[in-house]
C-alpha cells in the first residue's frame, strides 16, 4: 500500500466533501425556487461534458474500484467486485433516475 496514493485519495476526498457542502449551502438557501433547484439536480446528472456529471463520475470511479477488485480478489469469486459493480449500478439506475424524476417535477419545460 503505498502511503502516498493513500493520501491523495484521503485529499481529494476532503475536496469533494467540500465541494458537497458548497451544493447542500446552494440547495438550503432561501431564495432557491423550483426552476433553479431543478437546474442544480440536473447539473449532477448532466451528460453535457466527460465524464458526464457528478453521479456518472461517481458510478465510474466505483466500476473502476470494481474491475480492480476483480483482478485482485484472492479467489476471484466476485466476494468483493460484484457489491462494488451493483453499488455502481445502483447508483447510475437508482440516483441518477430519481434526480431526473425529481428534476421534471420541479421543472418538466427542460434545462435553463
Amino acid at each position: 500500500m503505498t502511503r502516498t496514493r493513500i493520501e491523495r485519495v484521503r485529499a481529494a476526498v476532503g475536496i469533494a466533501c467540500l465541494a458537497l457542502q458548497q451544493i447542500e449551502d446552494d440547495l438550503s438557501a432561501d431564495d432557491v425556487d423550483q426552476e433553479e433547484l431543478a437546474a442544480i439536480l440536473r447539473e449532477l446528472i448532466e451528460d453535457t461534458d466527460p465524464p458526464g456529471g457528478f453521479i456518472p463520475a461517481l458510478a465510474q470511479m466505483v466500476t473502476v474500484a470494481a474491475r480492480r477488485a476483480e483482478q485482485i480478489e484472492p479467489d476471484r469469486d466476485g466476494d468483493a467486485s460484484c457489491p462494488l459493480y451493483e453499488a455502481a449500478a445502483l447508483i447510475t439506475d437508482n440516483a441518477g433516475m430519481r434526480l431526473i424524476w425529481a428534476a421534471r417535477a420541479l421543472h418538466p419545460q427542460g434545462d435553463i
